[in-house]
């Protein structure tokens, strides 16, 4: 899920002739995906971690209040796509929170990855991670 995140953001950014509506609609659609990827992780995937590794609960505090910030990061896209905020302003939103989203996928990636290829999760994989 998150080298399809982060494809799609480099896809948009490195894109120049991007035609402004394109540009809202993926901003709608990528704010969409990312929070729904973190709502999927804070409801299924982050307590079953918590039950089966107690001791990655802090670690498991960060990363949800890294969702909040970068939920919050994705408001402020949001809200400029719904106004139909030029091109400018649309890319240093997403530059903001491909930022933001970079170093939490990094940190999330080094802290559970070996955690994740062992986790015996039994639910479908959209409700643990989002829409895929």
């Amino acid at each position: 899920m998150h080298a399809r995140l982060r494809a799609a953001l480099r896809l948009t950014l490195e894109s120049e002739s991007m035609a402004i509506d394109d540009l809202l609609l993926y901003c709608r659609g990528f704010c969409a995906a990312l929070d729904g990827h973190h709502r999927g992780e804070d409801r299924t995937l982050f307590p079953a971690i918590a039950a089966a590794h107690p001791n990655l609960r802090q670690v498991l505090q960060k990363l949800t209040q890294d969702h909040s910030m970068i939920g919050y990061l994705l408001g402020g896209l949001q809200a400029a796509a719904d106004r139909s905020a030029g091109p400018g302003e649309l890319r240093q939103h997403l530059e903001g929170v491909g930022a933001i989203m970079e170093n939490h996928f990094r940190y999330e990636e080094r802290m559970l990855l070996t955690v994740l290829e062992s986790l015996d999760l039994r639910v479908d994989p959209e409700e643990a991670l989002g829409p895929l």
